[in-house]
């Protein structure tokens, strides 16, 4: 929200009422409370009015420092808030000086300045952002006088941080516009638009900064952005009321930044591994009973096409009674006994739902009678004609609705469904009246936490922990322990498909540390080409699905070269789940997401700054995705060392490339270094990874060890791997129970090999080990 009228005057009516300086400070064990005049003290007299801001300075971790202002502290607060971790006591040091505040956390340091009261953080003695004159805020955009003051009416708080040279900012969720938010002004709030305007599924009140910090706003309502817009060398973040509550949250890393944040906020959860294999779904809109759904299945077991999951939408219930969770019974007459047999043949099931239920559902009559729905302020029910006719929208906040919804859920579990769609939930209204007398307002992004944390914990009940996976579209803070989310609706053209990359990547640097979209596109229905193109980008994704609106999205429905092509990818990636689950299981413990952009892993490279065409798959893999009808890749490789994984083709970084790719190609390169488990199966992504895996080490550098581990299904380390190059030799040690090779990528033909059997292939040398061992390579 903007206030200003530029530099120096506010818009018409609006007045800012900002620190003027420190009149007064008390230092505590676990908090600093600042009484700050918003005009200066120059007599007694000028105490006995006016406004004054309490500005109360905690460090409730290591390496952040929170900011909480006030202006009138008897404003009620109304739930809900963040569930955010327990501060810590200890981490605060504080100092009075003479002339400032000194307080830190770690290295973290922020001086605020008696005389005005701004404040300025530092880390170690770099400055890193800050808040001066007029930044930091109570703003009045009705003002006429203190008279005539409406109270927290037209009210709201306000901070500015500095921008410097350069620096730039990323993140605010998954946001599909430009992946660089400096020029944005962001609304926080949750809004069903598709992938193709400003709005969002998933608006996160987090940003991170190129300069290694990030700033989390503690509200669960709409926080209003203007990043490099009012002012064009600050961040400007606000919300309606009393109070404003931020964490500034130092890094010195991007990476080191989301791992506190998310220390804060939650880690991901661990998906199961079966969750990383393809997903097919029925399509939305499409017509289908039990025959069609087997053709499909069959028809990918049939062409060598590694399935894991079979998704039904909406239509699985009879039309008209969304939410019933009943199978409509004129398409499947037994859907126990289909079930059934579709796990039969090694299939995960999901179905589709959400938390809207529609007046013929047979569930509507009970949550009336029950009072298990949001409220009018009359008592009448909430309802309203969008989506469903009638639909009604269930009350998380009320636990008795939370039981009775979850047994509704528990009883497909007990039939055979593992997992569940969570659509919709961000049409919220910020009129109805809640159980427990939630702010309607501030409910509107945060229902979505209670729904997906309502499914999700009914999951782990029935399913265990290591089981629990959702496919959920919306989300606010806190929202990644309850993965997987995918992208939305996107047409199925290219810019789709960039857009799509480009939110993806934007909710990976806001805290999510899995993501997934509809291969091929949701609306319409795409060019066998676009297709082709968006498998590849798909199951180089963290989680595949193929699904779409109207049409279905089984590769021979487009061509049978469509069919080559999810084949390839798909057996790609399960060969790489050695590489990937080990990557999962490290996100779901630091927080750094598997798909990452490039700036996260290479902040120092200028050409990363604005890349959002290409990505990290975890540590060692980059993935660039063909945009183009004309079959060009257009990619950056940073300095160093880089490999093809699919053809072990050799270039140099630092560079830009342009060439061309048949569908069967992508560029994929591994980072010098690196250590590439792939597993020996191809036809599943549940399987023994450690059992005969291939260590492939690229482009190691002298004296620098190389190291990998494997884990197996159940989370625990089943073999590991580092390789030491020491000039013309490697030194090879593996840790395993089982059959296992490490492959020197491109090194040539060896003079010997010490301590284990050998292959040579092409450039490639392959050595062999049966258990534990350590071998030497000398060239």
């Amino acid at each position: 929200m903007k206030f200003s009228n530029g530099c120096w005057l506010q818009k018409e009516r609006c007045e800012c009422f900002s620190p003027a300086e420190v009149y007064f400070s008390k230092i505590e064990k676990d908090q600093v409370t600042i009484c700050a005049p918003t005009s200066k003290i120059t007599q007694r007299g000028d105490t006995l009015g006016g406004i004054n801001l309490t500005i109360v300075i905690s460090a409730p971790y290591e390496e952040v420092l929170r900011v909480q202002t006030y202006h009138h502290m008897g404003v009620q607060k109304k739930a809900p808030s963040f569930e955010i971790a327990p501060a810590e006591s200890g981490h605060l040091k504080a100092e009075d000086t003479e002339d400032k505040l000194v307080i830190s956390s770690g290295t973290l340091r922020l001086e605020v300045q008696k005389e005005n009261g701004a404040l300025t953080f530092y880390r170690g003695e770099e400055k890193i952002t800050a808040s001066g004159w007029r930044d930091l805020a109570y703003m009045k955009t009705d003002w006429k006088g203190f008279a005539y003051d409406k109270g927290p009416e037209d009210a709201y708080m306000r901070e500015q941080l500095s921008l410097s040279v350069g620096e730039l900012i990323y993140g605010l969720g998954e946001r599909f516009s430009a992946f660089v938010k400096n020029g944005q002004s962001v609304d926080i709030w949750n809004e069903d638009g598709g992938t193709s305007t400003e709005q969002s599924y998933k608006n996160i009140p987090f940003y991170i900064s190129n300069k290694g910090y990030g700033v989390f706003v503690n509200h669960p309502e709409r926080v209003s952005f203007e990043v490099a817009t009012e002012m064009v060398t600050k961040v400007e973040f606000s919300v309606p009321g009393e109070n404003l509550d931020y964490f500034l949250i130092n890094g010195p890393t991007m990476k080191e930044v989301l791992m506190r944040y998310t220390d804060i906020t939650g880690k991901p959860s661990l998906p199961a591994p079966w969750t990383f294999g393809l997903w097919l779904s029925t399509s939305f809109t499409t017509n289908y009973d039990e025959m069609t759904v087997n053709s499909f299945v069959d028809g990918m077991f049939d062409r060598k096409i590694p399935l894991s999951v079979f998704h039904f939408d909406c239509f699985w219930m009879k039309d008209f009674n969304w939410c019933d969770f009943t199978w409509d019974s004129r398409v499947f007459p037994d859907p126990e006994g289909m079930l059934k047999r579709l796990k039969a043949k090694g299939l995960k099931i999901c179905v589709w739902i959400n938390s809207y239920v529609g007046q013929e559902s047979s569930m509507f009559k009970e949550g009336v009678e029950g009072g298990y729905f949001l409220k009018r302020p009359n008592g009448d029910v909430w309802q309203w004609d969008m989506w469903q006719p009638g639909l009604a929208i269930v009350d998380f906040t009320n636990p008795a609705a939370c039981e009775w919804y979850s047994k509704k859920l528990e009883a497909l579990l007990d039939m055979g469904v593992d997992c569940f769609k969570t659509d919709f939930g961000e049409r919220i209204p910020t009129d109805a009246v809640y159980y427990d007398g939630s702010d309607p307002v501030k409910m509107h992004n945060y229902y979505t936490y209670l729904y997906n944390k309502v499914v999700f914990n009914v999951l782990k009940k029935k399913k265990g922990e290591k089981e629990a996976v959702l496919f959920a579209r919306s989300a606010t803070a806190g929202g990644q322990k309850f993965p997987v989310h995918w992208g939305g609706d996107c047409w199925s053209d290219y810019e789709s498909m960039e857009e799509s990359l480009r939110g993806g990547l934007s909710l990976t640097s806001s805290g999510f540390g899995y993501w997934s979209h509809d291969i091929g596109g949701f609306e319409s229905t795409s060019t066998p080409d676009v297709y082709k193109r968006w498998c590849a980008f798909g199951l180089l994704s963290s989680h595949s699905r193929l699904h779409g609106s109207t049409s279905y999205r089984v590769p021979w429905a487009y061509d049978e070269e469509a069919v080559d092509v999810v084949r390839y990818f798909a057996q790609l990636k399960a060969s790489l789940m050695p590489y990937l689950y080990r990557n999962a299981i490290e996100t779901s413990k630091t927080g750094i997401p598997m798909m990452r952009s490039m700036v996260l892993e290479f902040t120092e490279d200028k050409n990363c700054a604005y890349l959002a065409t290409q990505y990290m798959l975890g540590d060692s893999l980059l993935a660039a995705p063909i945009f183009r009808d004309d079959s060009i890749a257009e990619y950056y490789l940073p300095e160093g060392t880089w490999t093809s994984l699919l053809t072990g083709e050799v270039k140099e970084g630092g560079k830009w490339y342009t060439e061309k790719h048949g569908y069967l190609s992508i560029p994929l390169y591994v980072k010098e270094g690196s250590i590439v488990a792939m597993g020996a199966r191809n036809d599943n992504a549940v399987y023994d990874y450690a059992d005969g895996v291939t260590f492939r080490a690229y482009a190691l550098k002298d004296g620098i060890k190389a190291e990998t581990v494997v884990y197996g299904t159940e989370n625990e380390k089943e073999a590991s791997a580092g390789v030491v190059k020491n000039g013309t030799s490697y030194e090879i040690t593996v840790e395993s129970k089982k059959a296992s090779k490490v492959a020197l990528m491109n090194v040539g033909v060896p003079k010997q090999v010490n301590g284990a059997s050998y292959t040579q292939d092409g450039e490639n040398v392959i050595v062999e080990f049966n258990g534990d061992g350590k071998a030497e390579v000398v060239f």
